[in-house]
């Protein structure tokens, strides 16, 4: 399987065009794969909502391709622990979430392309616990929520 410029330009479209701002690519074959692997375009208005990967657990990875993201950390309460920013300017290309830990991945450019990687089988009644005290995606509130998400960064997107 080979990753190049026509197929993330094409994806990256893609995002663009659906109404969630976003657009998986899979490379697993299977949702019972043991590892799930696909490339997700996102675009800034998209909103992910904070979730964890428990019971069963599962790590999740992001390694960014193109474009800039934000992956932010928080604790059971939802208060935000830690942000990264995934870009060349940074010098962060890649983070591994470990199973168990609520978070969300912003995109800070159009076009933001990362390589997703997450232990696998992919059942959706058990793959993602939304946090209770974020917003749900398509709701009023969470666009209000994604703008507080990012005025935690600089000015210019930087942490």
């Amino acid at each position: 399987m080979l990753i190049h410029d026509d197929l993330l330009d094409s994806l990256s479209q893609e995002a663009k065009d659906h109404p969630r701002k976003r657009r998986n690519h899979n490379f697993h074959t299977s949702l019972a794969d043991p590892i799930n692997r696909m490339l997700n375009a996102l675009e800034p208005e998209s909103y992910v909502c904070p979730h964890k990967h428990e019971g069963p657990d599962k790590r999740e990875v992001f390694i960014r391709l193109k474009g800039r993201l934000a992956v932010f950390y928080f604790d059971d309460a939802g208060a935000v622990t830690d942000q990264v920013v995934l870009g060349s300017d940074e010098g962060n290309y890649g983070v591994e979430i470990p199973a168990g830990t609520w978070h969300t991945i912003v995109a800070l450019e159009s076009g933001t392309i990362v390589y997703e990687i997450k232990d696998g089988p992919y059942h959706p009644e058990d793959d993602k616990h939304f946090a209770p005290w974020a917003p749900r995606e398509g709701s009023a509130e969470a666009s209000v929520y994604l703008q507080k998400l990012l005025s935690l960064l600089g000015a210019d997107g930087h942490v």
